[in-house]
């Protein structure tokens, strides 16, 4: 017992010396186009000071690197109630998981991936639907929060953004 107790007193004061990390919030985003509802569910990040992307980034720890999870915690999952073309990839009506391919922090893909409900770092390449160039942009001032983005630009179309860091990652989205 006074082992127990030794060892609960010193597990107290290593994790008072601990640097707090606040937990990267749920998150959503969604467009209702041409009458069909697409949504995303993601764990918004935040910088906290850290290097994000490119060698020695807190993205290039992952185990799936360069594949991130586009977000924190659980996989990044989105929904679409109608079949649409990302970029030039089609995606029928359903539920995935998105990633990013982010290698060349200047040059991301999205990833559209067939698996579903798994946790973030649980990535499978064989379930890939494909994946789509996105438009790479600079934000002006650094973006500390992690934040997704889907936009209606038209009857039938939208924008779906990603934007971290010093990196907005766009890619145009239309209903069939």
């Amino acid at each position: 017992m006074k082992a127990f107790a030794v060892y609960a007193v010193a597990l107290v004061a290593v994790a008072s010396l601990a640097p707090a990390q606040a937990p990267s919030p749920d998150a959503t985003t969604s467009v209702t186009i041409a009458g069909k509802v697409l949504s995303i569910k993601y764990s918004a990040p935040s910088v906290r000071g850290r290097k994000i992307f490119g060698p020695g980034g807190l993205i290039s720890g992952d185990p799936n690197y360069p594949v991130w999870r586009a977000g924190a915690n659980s996989a990044t999952s989105f929904h679409t109630d109608a079949d649409l073309t990302i970029g030039n990839l089609s995606v029928p009506k359903g539920d995935y998981t998105i990633y990013a391919l982010v290698e060349d922090p200047n040059n991301w893909q999205l990833i559209v991936n067939k698996q579903t409900g798994q946790w973030g770092l649980t990535y499978d390449a064989s379930q890939d639907l494909g994946r789509v160039k996105m438009t790479m942009s600079v934000p002006p001032a650094p973006i500390e929060v992690y934040k997704m983005t889907l936009k209606a630009t038209g009857p039938k179309a939208a924008t779906l953004q990603l934007e971290w860091e010093k990196h907005i990652a766009s890619v145009p989205i239309a209903v069939k």
